[in-house]
């Protein structure tokens, strides 16, 4: 009975080992498209188009039928420091493909969640003990989404020393439930959205390695903005 009971255990510890999720590189075109599965539990594939232009990313509009996500990135030197999404939440998925489509909605934070535990993988499988322990320390503010396109596209530090000492990361983004009243007004391409800008594992990785310093970079979304390595 106690070996039987000892074997359920490993293999309950072995799910939860075999359910990190795992990220692409951020320079990978179809990065927003893995967004898009993890952050709608949906097994539907988007099409994704890496913008050129921060001014055709603003303009942009993810849509529902066909699913359509956008990606552009935002890079420190030769660093990508920022992954920055728009796709469709889970209730519209739903609402377009059924109760199956998708499931609990999660928020930009928890992708950054799941990049800072693939940045602390990534460097204990360097060896790099001490680094990997310094992005185990940074703290992730649990941004609230925005409601406004507006307020998404300001202007941000991404990572700050906090009254704590900590570093600390932003990942803001925006989010329009398409089960909520507002729908019934809203214009059909700006329902069920959800953006986000996400630090990257790379990003991250470079923090705790102490080669680059929080609050650095302060990301825009205009023109000004740096979307290819310098």
């Amino acid at each position: 009975m106690k070996i039987l009971f000892s074997l359920i255990i490993l293999g309950f510890v072995h799910m939860a080992a075999a359910q990190d999720y795992l990220f692409p590189e951020p320079t990978d075109p179809n990065f927003c498209q893995v967004v898009q599965k993890y952050i709608s539990n949906t097994d539907k594939e988007s099409y994704n188009k890496v913008m050129r232009t921060m001014e055709d990313y603003r303009a942009s509009k993810p849509m529902v039928r066909p699913l359509q996500s956008y990606q552009i990135m935002s890079y420190s030197g030769q660093t990508p420091i920022m992954v920055s999404c728009k796709v469709k939440g889970s209730a519209h998925l739903r609402g377009q493909y059924g109760e199956d489509a998708a499931g609990e909605q999660q928020f930009c934070p928890s992708v950054t969640r799941e990049l800072q535990a693939q940045a602390i993988r990534e460097l204990r499988a360097e060896g790099n003990s001490q680094a990997a322990d310094a992005a185990a320390a940074l703290i992730l503010d649990d941004t609230e989404p925005f409601i406004t396109g507006q307020e998404y596209l300001t202007e941000f530090e991404l990572s700050y020393v906090g009254e704590d000492g900590a570093t600390h990361l932003r990942s803001n983004g925006l989010f329009h439930d398409y089960d909520s009243w507002t729908s019934w007004i809203l214009p059909e391409r700006v329902e069920g959205q959800v953006y986000c800008h996400i630090p990257t594992a790379a990003y991250m990785k470079a923090l705790a390695r102490g080669e680059m310093e929080p609050g650095a970079a302060l990301m825009v979304t205009t023109e000004e903005a740096i979307i290819a390595p310098e």
